[in-house]
């Protein structure tokens, strides 16, 4: 478990108190942002966008308008297609998530899960997908999260705060008892907007401003993290 404890410190709560964690689900729980990179990629395809891996980078976390916005630039469509061409790629998108099962997990979910529960912590999903109450549930862990903020949840996306704040909200805790693991750097910046602690998953590059960068989950513990979050203060 790689770890980076940036020098530059935006963290003002005690993680003492932290009474809640909440996930993003696509790349952090589960190897689903790859579904989504194939369905936007056929679409862009399609349509004759130009489209790759390095431009789906940029758009992790981005809910689903706002990354065909990206893609459309400034190419000018009827609002029917617009809406069209995101129903497409939903289509896409939910015929490829049809085989995931509780193995497509990533490896630690389920033991920091467990760790969580142990200690009283409370789990929320915090996912721009409008898919994640399926995906939760293919993933076999629905009896293991108190809480799900989807893509329905809220009208503005990620790095807006919303989705953070509504999913503490149907916690019943306030953003400083929260602790928001992400593998976005959209996320990451919502998660400091909503004055919650905020780790990053994936290279320390994507994320200067969090306040824990973790390679993924694997081996992670609870009191592990409580600590290092600790430490940085």
């Amino acid at each position: 478990m790689n770890v980076k404890e940036p020098e530059n410190q935006y963290l003002t709560n005690n993680p003492s108190e932290i009474r809640g964690v909440i996930f993003d689900l696509d790349g952090v729980l589960t190897d689903t942002a790859e579904y989504h990179y194939r369905a936007w990629q056929k679409l862009a395809d399609e349509e004759g966008l130009p489209f790759n891996r390095e431009a789906n980078e940029a758009l992790r976390g981005v809910a689903r308008r706002e990354t065909l916005m990206h893609i459309i630039g400034n190419r000018q469509y009827p609002k029917e297609k617009i809406q069209e061409m995101m129903d497409r790629k939903n289509r896409y998108y939910v015929e490829s998530i049809e085989d995931i099962t509780p193995n497509d997990l990533f490896p630690g979910v389920l033991q920091l899960f467990d760790d969580l529960k142990q200690a009283g912590i409370k789990i929320a999903i915090g996912s721009a997908s409008k898919n994640a109450r399926t995906v939760v549930q293919k993933l076999g862990i629905a009896d293991k999260v108190d809480a799900i903020a989807d893509g329905y949840s809220v009208d503005r996306p990620k790095p807006a705060p919303d989705i953070f704040l509504f999913a503490a909200k149907l916690l019943g805790l306030q953003p400083a008892q929260c602790v928001v693991v992400e593998d976005a750097a959209a996320g990451v910046e919502a998660a400091l907007a909503a004055g919650m602690f905020a780790v990053g998953i994936g290279p320390q590059s994507r994320f200067p401003r969090a306040h824990l960068v973790l390679s993924d989950l694997s081996g992670v513990r609870w009191d592990d993290l409580q600590a290092k979050l600790s430490r940085i203060r």
